[in-house]
């Protein structure tokens, strides 16, 4: 299943069972209601933050946009099922990607945690609008060099190296010096 296909469908069925309309999904998350359309008709997957957004005024985890199937035991995710993937646009309205999301635990059900491998995008870009949300992060340099602007801090992490920080601080992860590289990303959000 093309999960990047089952997440606009998902946000609008609870955005209806709700009975909200786009405009108050929009207004409430603080997300233009042009980003909210596109990602409804499933034109674009933004960044985590926005959904993190969109999930609260719904009242879900943000796994609920994720979920195949609703495991209550130990959930193992093999190497793989690791390559089925989320592309998730660091601007949805210009639909830059730079972002591949391979989610570890998709079909286990109450999580409060989103484990995810994500390789990393070479990219030109150095323009990056940070984004802010409620929860924390950590994050493990499997491979390459990554950078982490966090408030007004830089951080170069090599592999091996991690960071675990609160998401309500602006912040930014991408490649050192628009090189590629290979992260795994642990996101917690309340709901």
């Amino acid at each position: 299943m093309d999960t990047n296909k089952i997440v606009g469908e998902k946000i609008k069925s609870l955005r209806e069972e709700k009975g909200l309309s786009r405009e108050e999904l929009a207004r409430q998350s603080g997300i233009g209601i042009e980003q909210i359309e596109r990602i409804e008709s499933d034109i674009d997957l933004p960044s985590l933050a926005p959904l993190i957004k969109i999930a609260r005024v719904l009242g879900v985890r943000l796994g609920t946009f994720l979920d195949e199937q609703q495991e209550n035991g130990p959930v193992v995710c093999r190497k793989d099922e690791v390559m089925n993937s989320i592309e998730f646009s660091n601007n949805a309205i210009q639909s830059r990607k730079h972002m591949t999301y391979h989610s570890l635990s998709r079909s286990k059900a109450d999580r409060h945690m989103e484990p995810f491998i994500i390789d990393v995008m070479p990219t030109d870009d150095t323009d990056f609008v940070l984004s802010t949300h409620e929860g924390q992060e950590f994050i493990l340099v499997m491979e390459g060099t990554m950078e982490i602007t966090h408030g007004r801090n830089n951080y170069i992490l090599n592999e091996g190296d991690s960071i675990y920080y609160d998401s309500i601080v602006p912040h930014h992860v991408h490649g050192y010096k628009g090189q590629a590289a290979k992260i795994l990303a642990v996101i917690y959000t309340p709901i």
